[in-house]
Formats: C-alpha cells, structure tokens, sequence
C-alpha cells in the first residue's frame, strides 16, 4: 500500500521522504554536488580485479550463446543437452543426434551445420517484439496504479514507483487468451511459432538496452551521485553504473524490464507452449498443466506483492546494466520457461501419484516462499507491533548514514523463520523451482537447467547480500550474523 511521503514509514523499515526543511534542503544540495558514489557504500562492487573484469566479459559474450543452445537442443534435437554438440562436431554423430528437420545434414561441413541450427532470424518475430514491448510499455505507464516508494538509495533518493504489475498481467493474458479463442484474431501457440525469431530480437533489444544505458550514465544520469565507476568499461557495461535509471518521472529501467516484458511474458510464453503441445498432439498433458500452475503462482505472486519487490536485492542493490538489461530481456524469458518449451516437443505423461507429490512439492516450497517473506513485510509494515509464531518478534535496529549524511534506521528480524536462517525465502524458492523442472520427467537434463541456475544465482546472491549489508549495516550485521549463523538451510548452512 503506497503512504504519504510526510511524516511516515514506508514498507521497508526506513524512513520515508521527510517534510522538505531549510536543513534537508541543504542536505540535499551537498547531495547532489557529488558526481558518483565514493567510498564505502553498498550496491555494486566499485574495485575491481581482472578477474572480476575477465568474469563480466565471458558473461557478455558466452550467455547469449549458451541460451541459444538450449533452444536449439530442444526445437532442433528434442531436448538432448548433448545431441547440438555432438551432431555438429561428429563426423559421424550417433542418430538421435542428427536433426530430422534438416535434410542433408551429414553432408554439410561443422559449419555449415553449426548455421543450420542456429534460431533464424524474422522481421515477423522483430515486429511481434516492438510490438510486445510498445504495449507492456503503455500498460506501464498508463493502466491506473498505486505508488510504491523505495528504499533509500546510497545517496539518500527515496524513488515513487508504479506498482501496477498486477492489472498490467491481467490485461494483457485477458486480452491474449481471448484473442486466440472467443476472437480468433491469431493462435494461441503464436509466441511458441515464432520463438526462435523472437529469440533474436529479443537479443537485438537486450545488447542495445545495455548499450544505450551505458551511455545515458555519462551523458544524462537520473541520479548521477548514485552512480559507480570501476574504471573498467568492461565491468561498468556489464555490472551497471546508474542505480535507478530512469526517462522522465516513471519510467524506470529497474521495474518495467524485469517485470513487464520479463515475468508477464514467463506465463505467456507457458500458455503458448501447451497450445502448441495440444494442436500437436491432441492433449495438454498433466505435466504442462502442473508446470503452467507453479508458472502461474510463482509469477501471480510477484505481481501481488509488486510493492515487496522495491525492497529486494534487483532494485536495492543492483545497479543497471548488461546484467539486468539483457537478463531481463533474454536470460529470464527463455530460460526460465525451458519446461514448458521442452514439454511441448517432449509430452510427458506423469503417474498420478508422482504429480501429486510433484505438485505438493512445489505448493509447499511456495507457501514456505510466501510465509517467509509475509512475516519480513509485517513486521517492517507495523514497525514491529506485531506477532511472530504467536510471540512479540525480535529484531536489531542498525543505523546507516547515506552519502547526504542522512541517518535512517532500519530493521534486522531475528526471529520466526528469519531466526532459523537469513534466507529462508531461498529455500522455499528452491523447492518450488525443484518442483517445475520434476514435472518434466527424467528422459533429458535440459530442463533441469533452471534449478541448476537458481542455485548458482541465489547462493550468490546470498553472498552479495552479505557484502553489500556488511558494507550497509557494519557491526551492526556481525551481531545478527551471530544470533542467525545459518545461510540459507536451517542447522545446515
């Protein structure tokens, strides 16, 4: 629920934009001679090695290939994680590694066959695209919204945000549905169709997005004191240098590219491909449905908690570059719904009782995910006059100064499931992803790719929360480092 800037709490715990006196307006005039953040002050890393640089440049230059790969193992060879390797640079590749799409493929040169399986591209799937990012864009901007305020930045910006993720995704799948079945204007499986196309496209948005914020940082910051220089251009591109880029008051980079075209797009995407598994088969099968159900709740759920979102580690940490411009625009479109992407070439039929338990898998790692986060909001929401598991909650309550030499006090739970681990929600999180890639049976790996990456990205970010509290919170984060010693698995790590 969005508050008045004056004389309240916002959602976080921190305090909310003051009334503006003759002494904030002075604060905020030493604010904003600084040109970028200096010193000690959390977000992304400012120093730099070169094997940090080194990291930044694979990952720019390998990703985008390895999501292509994976499209390719599935629209190409059926979902074998190994078959796109092998049948291009065998000689004589075993057969469930050759295409039978592509005729003549024995006889083509590895060159040749590495180009006849790369997604093409298709001005039909570039105008889907401008089209789908023109709309999510007007949804954004125009579709009647709360006001969600954020926490303060590093230099002490306390950003208006609209939160109406919620309507935007009710919209648009309303509109999608019913275009495709009560209206038949065009079919439901369109995006499954054109996906390879759109793949690159999407490509195409997400390389220029990091580009064209690249720039803007130096030629025309939002905040220019909430940016971070490395003085390598290379980790900049990559990592981000403005913290909360923005065009105009409310179009900010953060939340409109990870929400909009990123996570509504995840059950769109989900829906097209179990058209396309019913137009190809005859049937939806019972693990599309169980896979466009955790789809649906996960991202239901972001949506209905959008607000909760401007308190978490993209928005309150991350600054804005390759990272999030090309992750949100490709990595999270087409690599999170791999399973429904593989289930609609690779129809699997579960037992009844395997998706029982996968479904009740994934029901309770959400409702974990849910009651984890739902007890951090309320105590933050009510200052702490609250209950926890029936008992009064326990909390610090660390000071932090940003770069105006504001100081804001903040909250540190230390019980409930927050006194069991520091990242209970990540277990959850685990669980229903664990969930998702089981529906998928055990014939092939590739979509058993997602629960791998979630580990990767949510163990990391339990480090760089690490960093970036330690760095926020001080001593103040040792002690709660001390009374919750474990990570992420309670009594494990």
């Amino acid at each position: 629920m969005a508050v008045p800037v004056q004389a309240k709490k916002s959602g976080t715990g921190d305090a909310a934009a003051p009334t503006t006196t003759a002494k904030e307006a002075a604060k905020a005039a030493v604010r904003d001679q600084l040109n970028a953040q200096v010193g000690k002050t959390w977000g992304r890393q400012r120093d730099v090695s070169a094997v940090d640089v080194t990291i930044a440049a694979l990952i720019v230059a390998v990703c985008p290939l390895l999501v292509a790969y994976f499209q390719i193992a599935i629209d190409k060879f059926g979902g074998a994680l190994s078959a796109p390797a092998l049948g291009v640079l065998l000689a004589d590749p075993p057969a469930w590694a050759v295409p039978a799409s592509i005729p003549g493929f024995l006889a083509l040169s590895a060159a040749d066959r590495a180009w006849a399986v790369l997604p093409a591209f298709s001005w039909d799937a570039v105008k889907l695209t401008a089209g789908w990012l023109t709309f999510q864009a007007a949804l954004y901007l125009y579709l009647p919204s709360p006001i969600g305020y954020g926490q303060p930045t590093p230099a002490g910006h306390i950003l208006e945000y609209k939160v109406n993720g919620m309507l935007a995704w009710i919209v648009t799948h309303a509109l999608y549905i019913g275009c495709s079945t009560v209206v038949p204007l065009f079919s439901g499986a369109v995006i499954a169709d054109y996906f390879p196309g759109i793949y690159i496209a999407a490509n195409i948005y997400g390389y220029a997005l990091s580009v064209f914020s690249y720039v803007k940082a130096y030629a025309f910051p939002t905040h220019a004191e909430d940016r971070k220089f490395s003085g390598s251009a290379i980790y900049d591109f990559y990592m981000g240098i403005e913290f909360n880029p923005r065009i105009g008051k409310w179009f900010d980079f953060k939340l409109f590219h990870n929400g909009r075209p990123g996570i509504v797009a995840w059950t769109l995407i989900s829906y097209s491909f179990a058209v396309r598994q019913y137009l190809d088969f005859g049937h939806v099968t019972n693990s599309m449905v169980i896979v466009n159900l955790l789809h649906a709740i996960y991202v239901v759920d972001f949506f209905i908690n959008e607000d909760w979102y401007l308190r978490t580690i993209d928005v309150c940490h991350d600054h804005f570059g390759f990272y999030l411009a090309w992750g949100d625009s490709v990595w999270l479109p087409f690599t999170y719904t791999l399973q429904g992407h593989y289930l609609a070439v690779n129809p699997v039929s579960l037992p009844t009782w395997y998706a029982a338990a996968v479904t009740a898998l994934g029901l309770g790692g959400y409702a974990i995910f849910r009651a984890v986060n739902h007890q951090k909001d309320l105590v933050r929401r009510t200052n702490g006059q609250c209950t926890i598991w029936g008992k009064p909650p326990t909390m610090l309550r660390p000071k932090y100064t940003t770069s105006d030499g504001v100081e804001h006090e903040s909250i540190l739970l230390t019980s409930g499931f927050w006194g069991l681990s520091r990242h209970c929600n990540y277990l959850g999180d685990l669980l229903l992803s664990s969930a998702m890639c089981l529906a998928c049976g055990f014939e092939h790996l590739t979509p058993y790719f997602y629960i791998i990456f979630m580990t990767i990205l949510l163990v990391g970010r339990i480090y760089r929360d690490d960093a970036r509290c330690r760095g926020k919170y001080g001593k103040h984060w040792e002690e709660y480092c001390r009374i919750v010693p474990y990570k992420l698995v309670p009594y494990v790590w």
